[in-house]
């Protein structure tokens, strides 16, 4: 098996996280029309937070001292015995909490260490960021549709969709094995990328902005229009799920085609869709319209996908050998802070309504646009405008038979 041909498996590991990740997004409304408080079916979908944040900022230095292998190993089966854990939800809500948790944790796995993993197995690392990005999303987009269409439609709605996924995630582990080790030798991860000027001016701005536009989406826009839709609410929730997901699947290559080794376009293009999505969602908000929500959540999963590719490209342009896993965990960790926007957003609803907060939120946006595009051209990396070369960091795998 050549290179170019071993990097699927671990994409399929990353999907499969991405699945198990968001297959609870469109289960919302289920489980505010079963009797859960909406402050604590939103305090569960952020839940997972708790166990990715540590896992993105962890894991990344795992993979460096164990190897890139038993580390996204060891994320899928997190992934799945979280799966176990919120079918078994009816038991009480502490299991859907452990299944979040855990959830966090394969989610954080399949970023940090798959998509480093997916680089150093592809070719070019430009195309293995796309390739992840690509993968992860598809994941966290099937995973909801098909969730929120056997919840709707299939027996034990609270059950099936999970053991779905079981099945899934069983199915990719043994092919794990089976691929090269890509990391050289044990080091200590380095963070010195998150020091530098054009990480804490331009990503970092961005970054919480990624899940932050898809909590605002899928979380938030349901809740706005629900008593619009009768019994069609849950079937809605999903098809806004897909469609933010979609967006950002078909948009990924647009992120590739923006992005520049001499500025930051790619970054400032993501914050101004994302800041156009957001007005459009306050409009919705005042109007409480189900089809101008689904077109803020088309905006919005537009803005995700360029921004999520731009950011890791970004990030490769700064990482220094031994810290791209690392730092790839930074940056998800930090787009993860977004999605705790939804719980922040229904507690501050009691203080001012939604269509005020959001509106709120563009003016946030904005200055963040604002920082990123005065310092576009500013504290570029040594190599800046250098073409992207062949993955050299990675060793080369054994050919196989």
């Amino acid at each position: 098996m050549t290179r170019r041909l071993t990097w699927q498996p671990a994409a399929a590991a990353m999907f499969v996280c991405g699945w198990g990740g968001n297959q609870f997004t469109p289960l919302l409304v289920m489980y505010r029309h079963a009797g859960y408080p909406t402050l604590t079916v939103n305090v569960l979908l952020g839940a997972y937070v708790v166990g990715l944040v540590p896992g993105l900022l962890l894991s990344g230095g795992w993979s460096e001292r164990l190897g890139r292998r038993p580390v996204l190993i060891g994320g899928v089966v997190a992934s799945l015995l979280a799966s176990v854990f919120l079918a078994a939800g009816g038991e009480g809500v502490a299991w859907i909490a452990a299944g979040r948790l855990v959830t966090g944790v394969g989610v954080a796995v399949a970023m940090a260490v798959g998509t480093t993993w997916v680089t150093e197995l592809s070719d070019r690392r430009e195309a293995g960021a796309r390739r992840a990005a690509l993968w992860l999303t598809a994941g966290f987009g099937l995973g909801a549709g098909v969730a929120g269409v056997l919840a709707q439609w299939g027996p034990a709605p609270m059950v099936l969709p999970y053991l779905v996924h079981v099945v899934l995630a069983a199915a990719v582990l043994p092919f794990l094995p089976r691929l090269p080790e890509t990391r050289r030798e044990a080091t200590r991860p380095g963070f010195a990328g998150v020091r530098h000027p054009r990480f804490t001016r331009v990503i970092l701005p961005m970054a919480p902005w990624i899940f932050g536009s898809a909590g605002v989406a899928y979380a938030i826009m349901p809740q706005l229009v629900g008593d619009r839709l009768g019994s069609w609410g849950l079937l809605y929730s999903t098809t806004l799920t897909v469609a933010t997901l979609g967006a950002g699947v078909l948009v990924q290559p647009i992120g590739k085609r923006l992005d520049r080794p001499t500025s930051a376009r790619a970054v400032a293009t993501a914050m101004v869709v994302m800041s156009a999505g957001l007005a459009l969602s306050a409009a919705a908000a005042v109007v409480r319209s189900p089809s101008l929500a689904l077109v803020a959540a088309v905006a919005l999963g537009g803005a995700y996908g360029i921004a999520v590719v731009a950011g890791l490209l970004e990030l490769q342009r700064l990482a220094r050998p031994g810290e791209l896993a690392a730092l790839t965990g930074v940056y998800y960790a930090l787009a993860y802070v977004g999605f705790l926007l939804p719980s922040i957003l229904t507690l501050l609803s009691a203080v001012a309504g939604y269509p005020v907060l959001l509106g709120g939120l563009v003016f946030v946006a904005l200055g963040g646009t604002a920082v990123i595009l005065r310092h576009s051209r500013a504290h570029l990396p040594a190599d800046a405008g250098v073409p992207d070369r062949h993955t050299s960091e990675a060793v080369s795998p054994p050919s196989r038979t």
